[in-house]
């Protein structure tokens, strides 16, 4: 697989991705709704809610990224992040499908996972992939609705779809502000004090890509560490007490476990705040 498109290339994870897949050779393709601040490969301007724009910007692919979402809850009314996001899903899952891609890997969400953790809280940490989804948001929502679609599509057509939920993405600049996030660990605790470097996006994106990974999988994708100085076991017993804290977990692990990933993908989280 040589010729990828990636959707979304524009944004924050896409970028780096892009970038990360011509450094190591692939022939990349960005498709948006907005041109990157740089170019690293060819553009092409793409409404992807429109099904025919998404079977033109996938045609003469090998695989697909599929990155391109609303990124986040409460940027646009629910009704229209749900609509968004599962269409465009929808449309490049299809697509994908129609034109007999080999392999979509696409954008999931931490947030499936239960986040913010208001009620209920989570049922142990670390969280993993056997955590049950307990979406809060629509955002959330649509994201869990992409997951059965990618079930569903794989089913019918036995192309592998990798889903990557990612946890809140970081680039270099943004560590200048964990700081501000010490004093109070309920600043940070809807997620679990995790985050992940744009960098390891890219890196399980391409790994995704790569890896032998066969059906629908889901992976969490976060850093090695958490963003918090105060080891986990004072984190979880002030803000989450009654939680189990599972046996082995070191002090500054990040409580978004990435061992599936680790051992189904070969990922292996590098850039870590710390090093900063």
């Amino acid at each position: 697989m040589k010729k990828i498109v990636v959707t979304g290339g524009s944004g924050k994870a896409g970028r780096a991705v892009v970038r990360d897949l011509v450094e190591h050779g692939y022939d990349v393709l960005n498709v948006d709704i907005a041109p990157p601040r740089e170019s690293l490969s060819p553009f092409l301007k793409i409404d992807l809610t429109q099904y025919g724009q998404a079977v033109e910007a996938l045609s003469g692919a090998d695989a697909v990224v599929h990155l391109a979402a609303i990124p986040a809850p409460d940027l646009l009314s629910h009704e229209t992040t749900f609509d968004i996001n599962t269409s465009s899903t929808f449309n490049v899952f299809s697509a994908a499908v129609l034109l007999r891609l080999q392999r979509v890997v696409w954008a999931s969400s931490e947030t499936t996972l239960g986040l913010p953790f208001d009620d209920p809280v989570p049922h142990y940490a670390p969280i993993d992939e056997d955590h049950p989804l307990l979406p809060q948001s629509t955002y959330a929502l649509s994201k869990v609705v992409g997951e059965e679609m990618a079930r569903h599509f794989n089913r019918w057509s036995g192309i592998p779809f990798v889903g990557l939920r990612f946890s809140n993405i970081m680039e270099p600049q943004d560590y200048e502000r964990f700081a501000s996030y010490q004093s109070d660990p309920k600043i940070r605790k809807w997620n679990l004090w995790a985050y992940v470097d744009a960098r390891d996006v890219a890196q399980s994106c391409r790994l995704g890509l790569e890896a032998a990974v066969q059906g629908a999988e889901a992976f969490i994708i976060a850093s090695a560490d958490s963003l918090m100085e105060r080891p986990n076991a004072d984190l979880m017993a002030e803000v989450f007490p009654g939680v189990p804290l599972r046996e082995g977990t070191g002090d500054f692990d990040s409580l978004l476990s990435t061992r599936k990933a680790q051992r189904m993908l070969g990922y292996q989280p590098g850039r870590w705040w710390r090093k900063a």
